[in-house]
């Protein structure tokens, strides 16, 4: 499955004028300050905007092309939508907010692909209940699972965390990364943090003003040190993948990837396993000489690829550890200290590494 879009409208003191497209599978983010044109370009693709200027073409089917005079109407897209708030029917059960979008399908999913969708998403217990005596974490839920049901070609997924605090996030992030890696669907997640990009996205496209800013894999966008001056915020660091290795007897399991070796604490996943790893900026410190005598134990060998050039108490430092990128933020005093150029050998110690479990080890409620 793949989508295309292009799009040009005017508005009164904004332009959009955008072209990408999602290849393949897998969540592609939009990343960018409020009125960037984020939610316009969701919009059009959903059939819920009409630009002056525009091609979208999804999974082969053109569903808007103003040059041809092709507009298909909202119902007839295939787009699963998953808004800020939810906007379940509060008159109806949960098991017939999911329904609702099933019943109206092209193409209905069988009954077992009901039930998985129900387990995918922890809905079983939920079933019976009306929204008002759901928690937010629990409505982001449902809406998900009404929006698979509607048998859509790609999903798009409007800030569908943004509604919740911190604790409902962290409850729903999990599922959504089930979704990602299961469902096999095109999404496009609307986002302005840079931590839920970090954990779900595959490819980034940052819009600023109106236009693409850049594009491309997250696992380099996020280390590019343009980003600050792209998007207005800090490099996020580093998003690894990686491979379970080993479990140690010591209680460490190691994980490899392109570059090296990182050792967290006891994982449940088998050897073998693939997962997500994140490095914050600044969950790295930097030497010279590889340290000896150290409570750390991830200290990978690299090399400097570039220095950020604003004039700021910090600096940011590019790294290249094998094929991998690592983004470390040090004081310009210490940069400055160490001599740091493009070239020049380093050791990178990681203080801590953020692992995001698969889906695999979701509880199935």
């Amino acid at each position: 499955m793949s989508v295309e879009i292009a799009l040009r409208h005017e508005f009164p003191g904004f332009a959009l004028d955008i072209a990408f497209a999602l290849p393949k599978p897998g969540v592609t983010a939009l990343f960018g300050a409020s009125g960037a044109g984020k939610t316009t370009i969701v919009n059009a693709i959903a059939g819920t905007f009409r630009p002056r200027q525009g091609r979208i073409v999804i999974n082969g089917r053109v569903v808007l092309d103003t040059e041809a005079g092709i507009f298909v109407p909202a119902a007839q897209r295939r787009t699963g939508y998953v808004f800020q708030d939810a906007r379940l029917f509060p008159h109806m059960s949960v098991e017939n907010n999911l329904l609702f979008g099933w019943r109206r399908a092209a193409s209905r999913a069988s009954a077992a692909d009901i039930e998985h969708v129900v387990v995918l998403l922890g809905l079983r217990s939920l079933l019976q209940r009306r929204p008002r005596a759901l928690s937010g974490g629990e409505k982001s839920r449902v809406a998900l699972g009404r929006a698979l049901l509607s048998s859509p070609e790609i999903l798009l997924l409007d800030e569908p965390l943004a509604s919740l605090d911190a604790q409902r996030r962290s409850e729903i992030l999990p599922y959504l990364e089930s979704l990602r890696d299961e469902m096999r669907l095109p999404m496009l997640l609307v986002s302005h943090a840079l931590d839920e990009v970090a954990r779900l996205a595959d490819d980034i496209v940052v819009l600023r003003d109106g236009r693409m800013a850049a594009e491309g894999s997250v696992f380099d966008i996020l280390t590019g040190l343009e980003l600050p001056a792209l998007a207005g915020s800090p490099p996020v660091g580093a998003v690894i993948p990686a491979t379970i290795t080993a479990h140690r007897s010591d209680g460490l399991t190691a994980l490899s990837f392109d570059g090296g070796t990182l050792y967290v604490a006891h994982l449940a996943q088998p050897v073998g396993g693939r997962l997500r790893l994140r490095v914050r900026a600044e969950e790295i410190m930097l030497a010279l000489e590889e340290p000896r005598g150290i409570s750390a134990n991830n200290v990978l060998a690299a090399q400097v690829l570039a220095l950020s050039r604003e004039e700021t108490s910090h600096a940011d430092i590019q790294l290249a550890c094998g094929a991998t990128r690592l983004v470390a933020r040090i004081t310009r005093a210490s940069a400055v200290r160490l001599g740091l150029g493009p070239g020049t050998p380093v050791f990178a110690i990681v203080k801590s590494v953020t692992v995001d479990a698969p889906a695999a080890h979701l509880p199935r409620l």
